[in-house]
């Protein structure tokens, strides 16, 4: 087994619904802190990071994307239920091939560990209110965007 620290490569899919942004809602207990964070993950061997965000949203909530573009890439290093991390997330912006879910406010719950999945308002963020993961994400955003 291999204690070296990793690197990750990881891929999220920023996707906007007017001012909303949808994230998976999670807590970190050692910090006693609740924070959201767009769905995705890690990159796979052999894997393009587009094709990472696609798997990962299919796997997470069962949906397929559309209109999927690099925003960018954010280096991320952080400490999080009590271990250090370091991440190196593309940023996607994507629509939802399922347009019903732009309707919904609570959109449902990540498939695999059950967090729940909400249209958050970027005010939340930016104010200071609410925690939004990776730092560095909402400067990558572009104004809001026409509601789907």
């Amino acid at each position: 087994m291999n204690t070296t620290p990793q690197i990750r490569p990881i891929a999220i899919a920023a996707i906007r619904r007017g001012d909303d942004i949808l994230v998976f809602e999670g807590h970190d207990a050692t910090k006693q802190e609740t924070y959201y964070r767009p769905l995705g993950g890690g990159i796979e061997f052999g894997e393009s990071a587009v094709e990472a965000v696609q798997r990962e949203l299919r796997e997470e909530l069962d949906v397929g994307l559309s209109d999927v573009e690099l925003l960018g890439v954010v280096e991320n290093i952080f400490a999080a239920f009590g271990r250090a991390g370091h991440e190196i997330v593309f940023v996607y912006s994507a629509n939802l091939a399922d347009l019903s879910m732009y309707d919904r406010d609570a959109v449902g719950h990540i498939k695999d560990e059950g967090s729940p999945v909400s249209w958050q308002p970027l005010s939340r963020f930016t104010s200071g209110e609410a925690v939004l993961y990776p730092r560095g994400l909402v400067a990558l955003l572009p104004a809001a965007t026409p509601t789907q």
